[in-house]
Protein backbone atom coordinates (compact mmCIF):
# COMPACT_ATOMS: atom_id res chain seq x y z
CA UNK A 1 0.00 0.00 0.00
CA UNK A 2 1.15 3.64 -0.71
CA UNK A 3 0.87 5.50 2.44
CA UNK A 4 -0.43 8.78 2.17
CA UNK A 5 1.73 12.35 1.56
CA UNK A 6 4.12 10.51 -0.90
CA UNK A 7 4.89 11.75 -4.02
CA UNK A 8 3.21 9.50 -6.94
CA UNK A 9 2.52 9.27 -10.26
CA UNK A 10 -1.23 8.37 -11.26
CA UNK A 11 -2.68 6.94 -14.99
CA UNK A 12 -6.17 7.27 -15.35
CA UNK A 13 -8.11 5.91 -18.24
CA UNK A 14 -11.12 7.25 -19.72
CA UNK A 15 -9.96 9.81 -20.59
CA UNK A 16 -6.16 8.91 -20.25
CA UNK A 17 -4.71 11.54 -18.39
CA UNK A 18 -1.35 10.98 -16.41
CA UNK A 19 -0.98 13.30 -12.99
CA UNK A 20 1.83 13.79 -10.48
CA UNK A 21 1.65 15.07 -6.82
CA UNK A 22 1.13 14.11 -3.51
CA UNK A 23 -1.01 11.39 -2.41
CA UNK A 24 -3.87 12.45 -0.12
CA UNK A 25 -6.05 9.11 0.82
CA UNK A 26 -6.71 6.00 -1.24
CA UNK A 27 -9.54 3.91 -0.21
CA UNK A 28 -12.13 2.09 -1.71
CA UNK A 29 -14.15 5.14 -3.92
CA UNK A 30 -10.85 6.58 -4.83
CA UNK A 31 -8.02 8.81 -4.52
CA UNK A 32 -7.40 12.53 -3.28
CA UNK A 33 -4.60 13.86 -4.93
CA UNK A 34 -3.07 17.37 -5.05
CA UNK A 35 -1.39 17.45 -7.94
CA UNK A 36 -0.53 19.07 -11.65
CA UNK A 37 -1.13 16.90 -15.07
CA UNK A 38 2.30 15.76 -15.90
CA UNK A 39 1.75 17.48 -19.65
CA UNK A 40 2.23 20.49 -17.28
CA UNK A 41 4.79 20.00 -15.09
CA UNK A 42 7.49 20.69 -17.20
CA UNK A 43 6.07 24.06 -17.46
CA UNK A 44 5.68 24.59 -14.04
CA UNK A 45 8.92 23.58 -13.09
CA UNK A 46 9.98 26.29 -15.59
CA UNK A 47 8.26 28.68 -13.88
CA UNK A 48 9.34 28.00 -10.70
CA UNK A 49 13.39 27.79 -11.80
CA UNK A 50 12.25 31.19 -13.01
CA UNK A 51 10.89 32.52 -10.13
CA UNK A 52 8.02 33.99 -12.07
CA UNK A 53 4.45 34.70 -10.61
CA UNK A 54 2.87 31.69 -10.85
CA UNK A 55 -0.11 30.70 -13.35
CA UNK A 56 0.33 27.11 -12.65
CA UNK A 57 -0.27 24.80 -9.73
CA UNK A 58 -1.23 22.40 -8.04
CA UNK A 59 -4.84 21.56 -7.68
CA UNK A 60 -6.65 19.21 -4.87
CA UNK A 61 -8.59 16.59 -6.75
CA UNK A 62 -11.17 13.41 -6.36
CA UNK A 63 -10.56 10.59 -8.55
CA UNK A 64 -13.19 7.93 -8.91
CA UNK A 65 -11.17 4.03 -8.32
CA UNK A 66 -12.57 2.93 -11.97
CA UNK A 67 -10.11 5.33 -13.61
CA UNK A 68 -7.45 4.32 -12.10
CA UNK A 69 -5.30 2.24 -14.06
CA UNK A 70 -1.68 2.62 -12.20
CA UNK A 71 -0.62 4.07 -9.30
CA UNK A 72 3.33 4.57 -8.78
CA UNK A 73 5.94 6.09 -6.17
CA UNK A 74 7.65 9.11 -7.60
CA UNK A 75 10.98 7.24 -7.70
CA UNK A 76 14.51 7.00 -9.58
CA UNK A 77 14.24 3.74 -12.28
CA UNK A 78 17.63 2.98 -13.38
CA UNK A 79 19.14 5.60 -15.00
CA UNK A 80 16.21 7.70 -14.90
CA UNK A 81 15.54 10.03 -12.62
CA UNK A 82 11.77 10.93 -10.89
CA UNK A 83 9.91 13.82 -11.29
CA UNK A 84 11.06 15.11 -7.75
CA UNK A 85 15.01 14.60 -9.03
CA UNK A 86 14.16 16.57 -12.16
CA UNK A 87 12.54 19.53 -10.29
CA UNK A 88 15.34 19.68 -7.66
CA UNK A 89 18.07 20.27 -9.95
CA UNK A 90 16.52 22.26 -12.46
CA UNK A 91 14.73 24.79 -9.32
CA UNK A 92 17.39 23.91 -6.86
CA UNK A 93 15.47 23.53 -4.18
CA UNK A 94 13.28 20.51 -3.26
CA UNK A 95 9.77 20.01 -4.08
CA UNK A 96 8.95 19.67 -0.62
CA UNK A 97 10.49 23.04 0.27
CA UNK A 98 9.20 24.78 -2.28
CA UNK A 99 5.57 23.26 -1.92
CA UNK A 100 5.74 23.96 2.13
CA UNK A 101 5.79 20.45 2.61
CA UNK A 102 9.01 19.76 4.07
CA UNK A 103 7.99 17.08 6.55
CA UNK A 104 6.83 14.34 3.80
CA UNK A 105 9.27 11.70 4.20
CA UNK A 106 11.65 11.51 1.23
CA UNK A 107 10.99 7.70 -0.43
CA UNK A 108 13.23 8.21 -3.21
CA UNK A 109 16.40 6.23 -3.18
CA UNK A 110 19.77 7.63 -3.12
CA UNK A 111 21.19 8.84 -6.62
Amino acid sequence: MIPADSIIICHLVNPTEKFWGILKSLDPSGVVIRGINVASFDDWMMQASRKEKPSLGLSTMFVPLFRIERLFLDEQVGEVESYRQRFESRVGMGVESFLGLENIDDTTPPS
